[in-house]
């Protein structure tokens, strides 16, 4: 970046975070903003609505840009970008940084990360952007902000924020590169931003990946209540979570919790701050939680995931709904974020069998032929201090 031009950050991803984003930073005069979409319908929506986004807060107020670039065309978004932020599922990653690879500044650092950062981003970007040495690779443990109802190209609905943000970037960066990305994501964010010292605690984070698929499970799995049956109507995700669901999530956290302390024995490494799903929670969103005490209260009580609603979809066969395959929590969450955590726990011999029986069941249900989890060969390096 040269000094006193604006910080040029692409976000590669139309989705809800991504909408959200650009918005926000484009009330920065100082940032230049470009939102990537690979979806014309997308860019074709935002030109017709006279090139303006807007923003629902929280508190009411409605937020409008004509700020922010909208563009179908990846060159365009990341040959000049000082910064680029990917909020796309972790299923199109690989496709979409091996579209972007070659066309990435040469002259100058880049800083390629993704929000969230979970799901092994730092081994996925490593592989297929090679070693160049201006290119940085860093990770956002969660997304900063709740965002839902998406009208694309035209405008989004803003939840609860984060008090704290946290990022990491990939082991193999020097900490200049650490310092200079903290200094550019404090133009992006009002709220604090720690650097963690390792990426696995972004990677072992508990979140999506053993929260959706427990739900999931509790809802229309083996012992759920909608097994082998549609919905009556659209429940909410967390306002309406069954106590099974519950149940499956406390035991799913407790083995995460068992990969990280075997995690820090083998690599010689801290994750303290990968705390227990309940604690990580109610850290985020303290005032926003009526009922801390137990995981299914804190769930239910959490203003800031109140209203969500599950993806179902209307079934032909019946009346009723059923939960749509091809959403991201099945695609992403499951199918790479869960999938992960089996093959870690395979790699550190820590035994999971909880996330295993519903990592297994999901995968049944899915119709199996899930994608392997992309973890280099050589991991765990032992790390001799």
């Amino acid at each position: 970046m040269i000094p006193n031009e604006k910080l040029r950050v692409t976000l590669c991803g139309a989705g809800r975070t991504g909408h959200l984003a650009a918005i926000l930073f484009s009330l920065n005069p100082a940032i230049d903003v470009t939102l990537y979409s690979s979806r014309s319908e997308t860019v074709t929506a935002y030109k017709e609505n006279d090139h303006q986004l807007q923003a629902m807060m929280p508190d009411g107020q409605v937020i409008k840009t004509r700020s922010v670039r909208m563009t179908e065309a990846i060159d365009e978004a990341c040959s000049k970008a000082d910064i680029i932020i990917i909020t796309t599922p972790s299923h199109v990653r690989e496709s979409l940084l091996q579209r972007m690879a070659p066309i990435l500044p040469k002259h100058k650092n880049i800083f390629v990360g993704a929000i969230p950062g979970f799901a092994g981003f730092d081994w996925l970007a490593e592989k297929t952007l090679g070693d160049a040495p201006n290119i940085v690779i860093w990770g956002m443990k969660d997304v900063p902000h709740i965002a839902f109802d998406l009208q694309p190209g035209k405008s989004v609905r803003m939840g609860g924020g984060k008090s704290q943000l946290y990022v990491a970037v990939h082991g193999r960066e020097k900490p200049q590169y650490a310092n200079l990305l903290l200094n550019y994501l404090k133009q992006l964010y009002d709220s604090p931003i720690t650097l963690l010292t390792d990426y696995l605690e972004i990677t072992l984070t508990p979140g999506n990946p053993i929260m959706h698929s427990s739900v999931i499970y509790g809802l229309i799995g083996p012992w759920g209540q909608w097994h082998n049956r549609p919905f009556e109507s659209i429940p909410c995700w967390w306002n309406d979570c069954p106590e099974l669901g519950a149940y499956f999530l406390a035991r799913c956290d407790r083995e995460n919790q068992a990969l990280c302390n075997k995690a820090e024995v083998v690599l010689g490494i801290n994750l303290s701050s990968v705390q227990p799903l309940q604690q990580e929670i109610v850290a985020a969103y303290a005032d926003s939680i009526a009922d801390p005490r137990t995981l299914l209260s804190v769930l239910r009580t959490n203003k800031a995931y109140q209203g969500i609603p599950l993806p179902l979809i209307s079934t032909a066969q019946s009346h009723g709904y059923i939960f749509d395959k091809q959403h991201r929590v099945f695609q992403e969450d499951i199918a790479y974020g869960l999938a992960l955590l089996v093959a870690l726990g395979e790699r550190l011999q820590v035994p999971t069998p909880y996330i295993r029986e519903i990592y297994d069941w999901c995968c049944g249900y899915m119709g199996g032929n899930l994608p392997h989890p992309q973890i280099p060969m050589d991991w765990p390096i032992i790390r001799v201090k």
